[in-house]
């Protein structure tokens, strides 16, 4: 018997509950029918109509993507428009999407949580604790290196972690590297909290120019990324975890993650 797109809300769920989410986003089922039965799953970062016809091509019925198909209150769908040509060919194909943003950012196993291990990084703790209820909660994640690491090293580490298409950086890079902050995604506004937490990198993307000025000078080396790469890791983590959930609860279901989608800003 196949799972419905219920039963993988309800794993979903289980690794970052919808109440996580910040009071702004909008997570969950954005479009589809609860009651339907899910065939085949495709994870992308972003719900592009590139995705949209991945999943056909290998007859997926559920979408799980990070950022949410519909993030402001929609007063209109017009066909002509990109955003209405994806909801009537998702509605058209009878494929459900689910998003899972900030709810996945802030739970343990969630995006940072994800990059701080890739970095090889241990004694991994919140950056920004949220109390939802429980321990462990939060936006970014800090830890630490057993032996420091050059500033060379560092980079190569991160390189490796998540393949960023630039690396760019605002104040002077360490000597030695033993403390690190993390957050996947937009998460400069950290800039303060980072530092005063003592770490001496920060890792993110899309770092406003007063906040590079801010970290370059209060002594914080701050590295943005890039939003996709430093976020499309913990979407190859989820489809791991609802493989595995999914193997235990249905017997199998086969989740895909996205080999078509890329960030959408490359060096020229």
């Amino acid at each position: 018997m196949s799972p419905t797109v219920q039963d993988i809300l309800d794993i979903i769920e289980t690794f970052a509950p919808a109440r996580l989410a910040e009071p702004w986003d909008n997570v969950g089922l954005m479009l589809g029918d609860p009651a339907a039965p899910v065939s085949a799953i495709l994870l992308g970062l972003d719900p592009t109509l590139e995705l949209l016809d991945e999943a056909r091509s290998i007859k997926a019925s559920l979408i799980i993507t990070h950022h949410p198909l519909i993030f402001t209150p929609l007063k209109a769908v017009h066909l002509d428009r990109i955003d209405g040509r994806f909801i009537d060919q998702a509605l058209r194909h009878k494929i459900s999407i689910i998003s899972s943003h900030t709810n996945f950012d802030i739970a343990p196993e969630g995006t940072s949580d994800v990059l701080a291990r890739l970095l090889g990084l241990q004694d991994i703790r919140p950056l920004a604790p949220v109390d939802r209820g429980e321990p462990g909660h939060g936006l970014g994640r800090i830890g630490a290196y057993p032996e420091p690491l050059s500033a060379e090293e560092f980079l190569e580490r991160l390189r490796h972690a998540c393949s960023p298409p630039w690396l760019l950086g605002a104040g002077r890079a360490p000597r030695q590297i033993k403390s690190v902050a993390v957050c996947g995604g937009s998460c400069g506004e950290l800039v303060d909290l980072a530092r005063q937490a003592g770490t001496q990198v920060l890792i993110t993307a899309e770092v406003k120019h007063h906040l590079a000025r801010r970290a370059e000078e209060t002594g914080l080396w701050l590295i943005d990324a890039g939003h996709f790469a430093t976020e499309f890791p913990g979407m190859r983590h989820l489809a791991r975890m609802l493989t595995e959930e999914a193997g235990k609860r249905f017997g199998g279901l086969a989740v895909t993650v996205t080999d078509s989608q890329r960030s959408p800003l490359n060096p020229i």
